[in-house]
């Protein structure tokens, strides 16, 4: 068992993977915090000191803008949209958070032990925090959370797949004996199978800790732990978080009296034009040609190499006029063989990223298996489908209606027509889009970065998940991935990743072009603004230059 004044055994063998040259430092640090060793530990496994807080030079006050979008509120284990939690960060937190250099590090909870196999996790709440209502935040409150992320009954709430190793499936909720209050400031957590995702599955942006109260409404019920408490909010418009002066938060930090959103849609030429009147002090992302006309405004540019990406999938459910055309995977396998990874990388997005293989693991990942490229041959993609009887169907991509996302869409849709391939375009609002997106025939969906590749494979992939927008349902892929996420060893989890992969790649689930970098500009004055590569927004830890 991991123990606050020990080091876990299989950190020191990652440390010593470091400096072999066998492991980057980032995947070290994301895998032995996940086990419960402290980021200052860590930092001192590799002979460093842990970075210094960025807090320490923010000045008292002030309103600081962004640009964003502003999306319909909901209950937070059913969020779909990075935007969504930015907002009630202030005052919905988190058990854990998942830290810009790979580290994850408690919030809520002031630390865990894990077991050698992790079956077992022991998780120790922070002291002294209180709800916003005055009551202290308690082990029944983080054991009430877990509990209701366990619910896969609830439509939407893809926390379930996170927390798998707790859930009774017969039940749809969590497992009895799963989650155990030993006092008021313990939970213990006995899985079923071993799952060494758990930690950095609190640390997803749907995982926000609500009241016992709470109603699934984040603006309605607006109580939590965090400093600060929803002001306006008009969706498409503008949203505010205003501090709660009457709350006393127990971090350091929170130095802003006013944050506030603002939405200009997905057009980048309207963000620039904000940011050119001087509207905003720092925008959400800055996409193509605009990161370079943004750099010559004088902003400065925060840039993450991540596992963001995007994907062009089909639905294998789908029935189109009593036809089921994606149920084929030779069907499946046809589409991608008709489209160059490369093309898509340079025409849909300005070749800032590198070029993926069709698999939905990226190489930043710890346990990426390194594949051969996706085949590329647009005339055996042709006859593929005429084999298949499918060569006159004709296909419809449909996409949001933004920059980057629709032309990786038009750029799709172009590589199929000059194969010979069938296919129209339907381009949709964001507002229409994403009320539907896991249920389209054939479409795009961008994808954020999880710190694990099978968390990844596990939210998208797994049978009867609520975001498996393939509707892929492989009885081997899913005793693999069971086997996957007990392997706690990134280099023996590789193996097996290595046959994931390979399924992925034979069964044409995904057509996956590229893993994004991705750029945030802001002013000189703003601190904490710096992009993270899952598009988080650590509002408390905020502000302006002293």
């Amino acid at each position: 068992m991991t123990q606050p004044d020990q080091i876990h055994s299989a950190a020191r063998t990652y440390a010593q993977e470091v400096a072999d040259g066998t492991l980057s430092r980032r995947e070290f640090l994301t895998r032995a915090t996940v086990l419960g060793v402290t980021t200052s530990a860590a930092y001192g496994l590799l002979g460093l000191a842990r970075p210094a807080a960025a807090a320490a030079h923010i000045a008292p006050g002030g309103t600081l803008r962004i640009e964003s979008s502003v999306k319909a509120q909901k209950d937070p284990r059913t969020f779909d949209w990075p935007q969504l939690s930015n907002f009630t960060r202030g005052y919905f937190e988190y058990l854990s958070e998942y830290q810009i250099d790979g580290t994850i590090t408690p919030m809520l909870l002031e630390s865990w032990e894990v077991n050698d196999d992790a079956t077992e996790y022991t998780l120790r709440v922070r002291p002294a925090v209180t709800w916003n209502n005055g009551e202290p935040f308690t082990a029944q409150d983080v054991a009430f959370n877990i509990a209701r992320w366990c619910e896969k009954n609830v439509e939407g709430n893809s926390m379930a797949s996170r927390m798998g190793s707790l859930v009774d499936e017969e039940t749809g909720m969590a497992r009895e004996g799963a989650i155990t209050v030993v006092d008021d400031m313990t939970v213990r957590l006995s899985l079923a199978a071993p799952d060494i995702t758990l930690i950095a599955g609190f640390s997803d942006y749907p995982a926000s800790v609500v009241h016992s109260s709470f109603n699934g409404d984040p603006l309605d019920n607006p109580i939590g732990t965090g400093p600060y408490l929803p002001g306006e909010y008009e969706v498409g418009v503008r949203a505010a978080l205003v501090k709660n002066e009457d709350h006393t938060w127990w971090g350091e930090g929170a130095a802003l009296d006013r944050i506030e959103f603002i939405d200009y849609g997905t057009d980048q030429a309207s963000i620039f034009a904000a940011v050119d009147s001087d509207e905003v002090d720092m925008i959400y992302e800055s996409i193509g040609e605009f990161v370079t006309l943004l750099d010559d405004v004088g902003w400065t540019k925060s840039e993450a190499i991540t596992a963001n990406t995007v994907v062009v999938r089909t639905n294998q459910a789908a029935e189109i006029d009593g036809v089921r055309p994606y149920s084929d995977a030779r069907v499946r396998l046809a589409l991608a063989m008709a489209i160059d990874n490369n093309v898509l990388l340079e025409l849909g997005f300005s070749g800032n990223g590198t070029v993926a293989e069709n698999h939905h693991v990226s190489p930043i990942h710890p346990e990426y298996a390194e594949m051969p490229a996706p085949v590329f041959d647009p005339a055996g993609a042709k006859a593929l489908l005429e084999e298949a009887g499918m060569a006159d169907f004709e296909h419809d991509l449909i996409s949001i209606d933004d920059t980057w996302r629709k032309d990786t869409s038009d750029a799709a849709a172009a590589m199929l027509r000059d194969a010979g391939i069938p296919v129209k375009r339907t381009v949709l609002p964001g507002s229409t889009f994403w009320n539907e997106w896991a249920k389209y025939p054939f479409s795009t969906t961008d994808w954020a970065q999880r710190p694990l590749g099978v968390q990844v494979l596990a939210l998208a992939y797994r049978s009867g998940e609520a975001w498996n927008e393939s509707a892929f349902a492989n009885p081997e892929f899913d005793a693999l991935l069971a086997d996957a996420l007990a392997i706690a060893d990134a280099d023996q989890r590789r193996e097996v990743m290595a046959k994931l992969q390979k399924i992925m790649q034979d069964e044409g689930v995904i057509i996956q072009p590229y893993w994004r970098s991705i750029y945030r500009h802001h002013k000189e004055t703003v601190v904490g603004a710096e992009m993270h590569p899952t598009f988080e927004m650590h509002v408390a830890k905020m502000g302006f230059a002293a």
